[in-house]
């Protein structure tokens, strides 16, 4: 798979070589996220090009770790981790802890990205607390370009299973929440850094609409899975 090798026998070396190829970590990260469809891995990882990632995909398909299927609703491929690629979940997830915990975070405050966050909270975003029908909680960051400035996350309990809807374009529904910060300080909520009461405390986070959802917004807010992790760094 690599266009390198170390040459060596060790099972450390030989799943370096794997896994250590630029982006292949991180599209085995998003597939253990639940990103299945193409557009999805591209959300999460959206420095990548089209063709490198199809590329990785291929890598990992022939090397077993991804088996490739079709969506039988649109005709557009799915992937999915296959036995192998699971077992990678322990890998993935002690490289995001022990970079949580021993990282300095100026290091990852340097890489600040809206959509990334945003697509990142939506996926992480715990419907449970919210109420049982339609909720639309407004994003606005006052610190970025405009295209970039206004996010949506539409969360629908009404059904058997929770919706969650990601807009970039007003949905046309009534606000329940506005969340008004910088990209900064809200990257460092979701990376556990600091809590909302903080930020709200702080002057960096405002809140404006339903009671409930201000009051219940450290539990529902979408965090990193790394969040709950102790810095072992100075912050």
């Amino acid at each position: 798979m690599a266009d390198w090798g170390y040459g060596q026998f060790c099972p450390v070396a030989m799943a370096s070589e794997v896994l250590g190829t630029r982006w292949t970590i991180l599209v085995v990260r998003e597939l253990l996220c639940g990103s299945h469809r193409f557009n999805d891995l591209r959300r999460g990882l959206p420095h990548i090009s089209p063709a490198l990632l199809s590329k990785r995909l291929r890598e990992l398909e022939t090397l077993g770790v991804v088996r490739r299927q079709v969506d039988p609703d649109t005709g557009n491929p799915l992937y999915k981790l296959t036995e192998a690629g699971e077992e990678l979940r322990p890998v993935v997830m002690s490289m995001g802890s022990w970079g949580q915990r021993w990282l300095e975070t100026q290091l990852s405050m340097k890489n600040l990205d809206p959509s990334l966050l945003m697509w990142d909270m939506r996926r992480n975003l715990n419907p449970t607390p919210l109420p049982r029908d339609r909720v639309t909680i407004q994003f606005l960051y006052h610190d970025v370009t405009h295209g970039q400035a206004k996010w949506w996350l539409v969360v629908d309990n009404g059904s058997k299973e929770s919706t969650i809807d990601l807009c970039k374009k007003d949905p046309g529904h009534d606000v329940d929440l506005y969340v008004v910060s910088d990209l900064r300080s809200m990257t460092a909520i979701w990376m556990g850094l600091m809590t909302a009461q903080e930020a709200i405390d702080n002057g960096k986070l405002k809140l404006t609409g339903d009671r409930k959802l201000r009051a219940s917004i450290q539990s529902w807010l979408g965090l990193s899975a790394f969040a709950a992790e102790t810095k072992r760094v100075s912050v």
